[in-house]
């Protein structure tokens, strides 16, 4: 069998196949949220936060410190209403820390 040297690019790849356009969809869903949110975030908050998983009514942010978690969770029920009130079916926010490279290399 020969194979074809036929180039394509990821969102065509992603249309070809359910699984992959699924994870694409709720990818582009995650990302749509969070910027629905960004007005109601400090600005000083907006390069740590990166939009995470959806799992139903479920959504989770991913922030780079405990500082930035915390800030999230006070703001959190304002957030879910400002979600809801754009569409979005969310009752749960899940808050996540993520270690960075650098702190995993030094333990």
């Amino acid at each position: 069998m020969r194979q074809s040297n036929r180039s394509f690019t990821l969102l065509q790849a992603a249309a070809d196949s359910p699984t992959l356009a699924r994870l694409s969809a709720l990818a582009q869903d995650s990302s749509d949220r969070l910027k629905a949110i960004k007005t109601l975030i400090p600005e000083t908050l907006w390069s740590a936060i990166q939009p995470g998983p959806i799992d139903g009514a479920s959504w989770c942010l991913l922030v780079n410190s405990n500082a930035a978690s915390a800030k999230l969770r006070q703001l959190s029920p304002a957030l879910l209403a400002h979600l809801r009130t754009k569409g979005w079916d969310v009752t749960t926010l899940r808050i996540k820390v993520q270690m960075r490279a650098a702190t995993l290399r030094s333990q």
